[in-house]
């Protein structure tokens, strides 16, 4: 074999081992790591209540839940797009009912079984800062969050502006003796921070209803009733995501239900009656506007009244000059008066007395 031989079969072999070493390389590499969509505002694993280092992909963290002894996810979504909650349902395991709740917004408070998942339904609030109260002035901004919990997880997903859990999760961190009890102390921290929203909105309604009542009874009177029904018309809408929420609350607390553990039944029994504080509140709210619309409309009556009187009584007084006139503009022959040389002066001065005269009577009667 001759030497230029040697040389080839020698080049042919450094490249072939060349290739297998980049191949195992190539093998040996790790996998890139996976980013969560733009949806998931934050994604943690849970171990003993205390949190895992990182923010890794919500499946990979499901993966490691699964894994380890006491723990679990929590996946937290805000306005989900119908590709990302499809793919959380697969890995997670839910059914295609629960997705599609999951991706509408706007529902009654509730709780709901599907199968091993529980679903619960809770309604955001909000108070929209405003310098004064008009006919088309926000006052609450309503939305609403659903908790998703299962064996190994929660996912909390939700609609709106109103009702951010960031500062929940930070909360409940802090506090991993509570944490420790699993996906259900998820779900009772989203329920006692919805309450507290509740009665801190409470307290800004309560504030905007006593500036509407001092305008209502003043003197000017300058409350407007496009103004006040306004705000009946947002305390309603906080009405409704409140009070529906005391059943599904109170159901959860039965014995019977397969609710959360023993170990957080006292602090749902504490949102629980935080919560009847807040409906008592709004109830209290919505009735008192009921009756400041009554009020309002009753005072418009009033005024109107007012006004009728008014106009009868210039009427009259017009009335008797227009009588006065017509009597002497008949111009007959045969008239009292006609040839006294201060009948029309006497005509104008019996009008002017017949005026005064009226005006003053109808100022002592309260109709001028």
């Amino acid at each position: 074999m001759d030497q230029q031989s040697v040389r080839d079969r020698a080049g042919r072999g450094v490249r072939a081992l060349t290739r297998r070493l980049l191949g195992r390389a190539e093998d040996q590499s790790p996998a890139p790591r996976r980013s969560n969509p733009d949806a998931v505002v934050d994604c943690a694993v849970y171990v003993n209540g205390r949190r895992e280092p990182g923010r890794p992909h919500y499946a990979d963290a499901y993966a490691h839940a699964q894994r380890s002894r006491d723990a679990f996810v929590w996946l937290g979504l805000h306005d989900p797009g119908p590709a990302v909650l499809a793919a959380v349902g697969r890995t997670f395991g839910l059914d295609e009912l629960t997705v599609e709740q999951a991706l509408a917004d706007g529902h009654r408070p509730t709780v709901q079984r599907h199968g091993p998942v529980t679903l619960l339904v809770l309604r955001t609030a909000g108070y929209v800062e405003h310098d004064e109260l008009t006919d088309t002035s926000e006052v609450i901004d309503t939305g609403d969050v659903m908790v998703l919990l299962g064996d190994r997880f929660a996912i909390t997903v939700r609609h709106g502006a109103a009702g951010a859990l960031r500062s929940v999760r930070a909360d409940i961190e802090r506090r991993p003796a509570l944490l420790a009890a699993g996906p259900w102390a998820v779900a009772y921290a989203v329920c006692a921070r919805m309450v507290d929203s509740y009665l801190e909105v409470a307290g800004h309604v309560e504030r905007d209803l006593e500036r509407v009542e001092e305008s209502l009874f003043a003197r000017d009177r300058s409350a407007d009733i496009q103004h006040i029904y306004q705000l009946k018309r947002e305390v309603v809408e906080f009405k409704r995501a409140v009070l529906p929420l005391q059943a599904p609350l109170r159901t959860l607390l039965d014995p019977g239900s397969d609710g959360p553990p023993r170990t957080l039944q006292r602090w749902f029994v504490d949102v629980d009656g935080r919560l009847s504080r807040a409906v008592d509140r709004v109830a209290a709210y919505d009735d008192l506007l009921t009756s400041i619309v009554q009020s309002r409309l009753a005072q418009l009556a009033v005024e109107q009244n007012n006004d009728m009187r008014k106009i009868a009584a210039w009427a009259a007084i017009a009335a008797t000059q227009t009588g006065i006139a017509g009597v002497y503009g008949m111009n007959f022959s045969h008239m009292p008066e006609l040839g006294w040389r201060y009948g029309y002066a006497g005509a104008l001065t019996l009008m002017a007395v017949a005026a005064l005269a009226l005006y003053r009577l109808f100022r002592r009667s309260g109709w001028l």
